[in-house]
């Protein structure tokens, strides 16, 4: 319209100029009024429509546009006076950051669940323009002391915020495991970074160690929040402990079955039609090319599996991780229906009751109870309290009602029944039902209140530069009795067995993506590199084996390729032999050092050959700048080679044992030693 305004404004005198001094209306004249009577006809007909526009385009749903990214306004317009964000890698925070929203509600308060990643969280500073507020962050940390997939934005702005926080108060409660270098990172500098901003943490900082018993860590952390919070706030606990429900059920009788979910993580029909990207939220199918086994011998089952990639684009690099979405044991599925009496193919859908929050439901629907006990929770694990206090209304036997809120409080007698009655026995929601006769819930509230089913995170036992179109798996199948005598068989990798390259015709298929890691081959080719992965943990060093033998083929000149790896006996599990060999052989690997733990009265363990090459391995580090790899256990292997690093450390290099673990933190800082570690 701009346009059209300024060719009307100089129109007449620029037009106009050449016919100055002519007396009579000549043939010019006329064309150029016709020139101007044209343009002011379209100029009207022009504006008309611009009139017209705001009218047609006055959309309702503009108007909700702040609610995306502002949680201040969402707040304030729901009456809601905690936040409580949560950074969740397997779903854990989230639980722990749900389990508090819905406890405010017993102190008066009204409560809000909120992903940082949906949110700005810039906004934190106007969080005191609500009375009586408070922002609770429940933040798991991940790998390496780094921030979990849905908290790296938040932990990105935090580093760069200078904002003024005073007026905010705000607690945290992290979630780590002691095993790990850097034990729950995220949690304890959100709560410095909080303070340093200005925020006033009204409670102290909660630490939850997934290596001891972390539910129990929250439970006694929470039981002494809440009283801190009423204090704060002059308020009261209602006393009100009956069960609040989150969602609300809807049986639909009458539904098209395509517009039924049976399984897909994100959009609907996503299975059938594969669009990219792929991610968390829409996995890709990768169909399964190879499924073997990788030992000779002994009761486990070691595998190897080869995923097909090719159509989805998916990049990824050596050290990257592969996250695959495994489904239940359809026998304890059937078990848990024919136990509470219900009909699994019933299409329902659970209804958040809170109509403004952005989780519209605990799992994709309209489903089934069937796919929802099958593809979307966890029925595995044993329940944490929470659940069980929950569920304790429906038991109709006084005594097992007592027993289960007992287990779910904070006395000491009712915390030892449940580490011993639930997680030491291994109790899944079954085995509960199973041995509590009296407790048959409905089947809406348990799905209501179980844990999200997570994906499973795998190392990549490949390289891109050789395997492009597929990623490989290695793994060992978890299968165990437990104290009451039941079988309990691991979900991913009972699943993963099953999964042969044809299965009666039809092609097996696994939902994965893949998630980037920082655990890299150097970038010169040229850097020696040291491998110690004893089992499993050869995973990712295969593929950096494959890269390395790959440069060496394009003719780089590649550094010292040197492997420490362990496993129980040789003729039984010694994984990738022939591979490893052949590469030894190649000269590609340039040493192949192989712990057989029980091939010997004593038992010997990676770090023993480590101590025994210890001149060789300090000329690599102090003298060749080589990088250090370790992937497997961190409770005990990861562990014990980082004290035989000090020790080499320490003798080789003439330090004191303080001076070693600072010369071995400096590497890790350098990035010269890296762990991909599991508990």
């Amino acid at each position: 319209m701009a346009d059209s305004e300024m060719e009307m404004d100089g129109g007449p005198s620029g037009a106009g100029a050449p016919a100055e001094g002519e007396s009579t209306l000549g043939m010019l004249d006329v064309l150029l009024f016709s020139i101007i009577a044209g343009l002011l006809i379209f100029w009207a007909v022009f504006r008309k429509k611009k009139e017209e526009i705001p009218e047609f385009k006055k959309i309702p749903t503009q108007a909700i546009t702040p609610r995306e990214t502002s949680f201040i306004e969402k707040m304030k317009k729901t009456g809601k006076n905690i936040v409580v964000f949560y950074g969740s890698q397997t779903g854990t925070a989230e639980e722990f950051a749900n389990r508090l929203s819905k406890d405010a509600q017993r102190y008066g308060m009204r409560g809000t669940v909120a992903d940082p990643e949906e949110y700005d969280m810039s906004e934190l500073s106007r969080l005191s323009e609500i009375d009586n507020s408070i922002a609770v962050f429940c933040m798991a940390t991940y790998g390496e002391g780094d921030p979990t997939d849905n908290a790296q934005d938040f932990y990105d702005w935090l580093q760069e915020a200078d904002d003024d926080l005073s007026g905010v108060n705000f607690t945290v409660f992290g979630l780590g495991n002691k095993t790990y270098e850097h034990y729950n990172a995220m949690g304890k500098y959100v709560d410095k970074r909080l303070q340093q901003l200005g925020a006033k943490r009204i409670f102290d900082l909660g630490m939850g160690d997934d290596d001891g018993n972390l539910e129990e860590d929250f439970v006694s952390w929470r039981e002494q929040f809440w009283p801190a919070v009423c204090e704060h706030f002059g308020v009261e606990a209602t006393g009100d402990e009956s069960s609040i429900r989150q969602y609300e059920l809807v049986v639909h009788t009458d539904i098209n079955m395509n517009k039924v979910y049976t399984g897909e993580m994100g959009r609907l029909k996503s299975f059938e039609t594969q669009k990219m990207p792929f991610d968390a939220k829409n996995p890709f199918l990768g169909t399964v090319t190879a499924n073997r086994k990788l030992n000779k011998g002994g009761s486990r089952h070691l595998m190897h599996l080869e995923l097909d990639i090719s159509a989805s684009k998916i990049r990824y690099d050596s050290g990257d991780h592969v996250a695959v979405y495994p489904i239940n044991d359809t026998t304890l599925v059937n078990k848990i229906g024919e136990i509470l009496n219900v009909d699994l193919d019933t299409v329902i859908s659970l209804n958040n009751l809170d109509e403004e929050s952005n989780k519209k439901h605990p799992f994709p629907c309209p489903t089934s109870y069937r796919t929802a006990l099958t593809h979307y929770l966890d029925i595995t694990n044993p329940p944490r309290t929470n659940v069980l206090y929950e569920l304790s209304q429906y038991a109709t036997d006084p005594k097992d009602q007592e027993t289960l809120r007992k287990m779910a409080s904070s006395a000491t007698e009712g915390k030892s029944h449940y580490q011993t009655w639930v997680l030491e026995a291994k109790r899944n929601i079954l085995a509960v039902l199973q041995d509590m006769p009296s407790l048959r819930p409905p089947i809406d509230h348990l799905c209501e209140l179980l844990p999200r089913l997570q994906a499973r995170y795998y190392s990549i036992a490949s390289s891109s530069k050789v395997h492009s179109n597929s990623v490989h798996i290695c793994a060992v199948v978890v299968e165990y009795e437990t104290k009451t005598g039941r079988t309990n068989k691991g979900v991913a990798t009972n699943w993963l067995k099953n999964k042969v390259p044809t299965d009666n015709g039809h092609k097996s298929m696994v939902p994965l993506f893949v998630r980037k890691s920082q655990f890299r081959l150097p970038f010169k080719a040229s850097t020696p590199v040291i491998m110690i992965g004893p089992g499993t943990g050869i995973a990712p060093f295969v593929g950096f084996i494959q890269e390395r033998a790959w440069l060496k083929q394009q003719g780089k000149e590649v550094g010292e390729t040197v492997l420490y790896y362990g496993c129980r006996h040789r003729n039984e599990d010694f994984l990738y032999q022939e591979e490893l060999e052949q590469f030894e052989k190649d000269g590609v690997l340039t040493q192949l050092n192989v712990a057989f733990s029980r091939d010997q009265a004593e038992k010997v363990y990676v770090q023993h050959l480590l101590k025994k090459n210890k001149e060789n391995l300090w000329k690599l580090i102090h003298t060749d700048n080589a990088h250090i790899y370790i992937c497997g256990d961190a409770r005990n292997m990861a562990r014990d080679v980082q004290n035989t690093f000090y020790e080499i450390a320490s003798e080789l290099g003439s330090m004191t044992h303080t001076q070693a673990v600072d010369y071995v933190k400096k590497l890790m800082t350098k990035g010269r030693y890296s762990q991909d570690v599991w508990s």
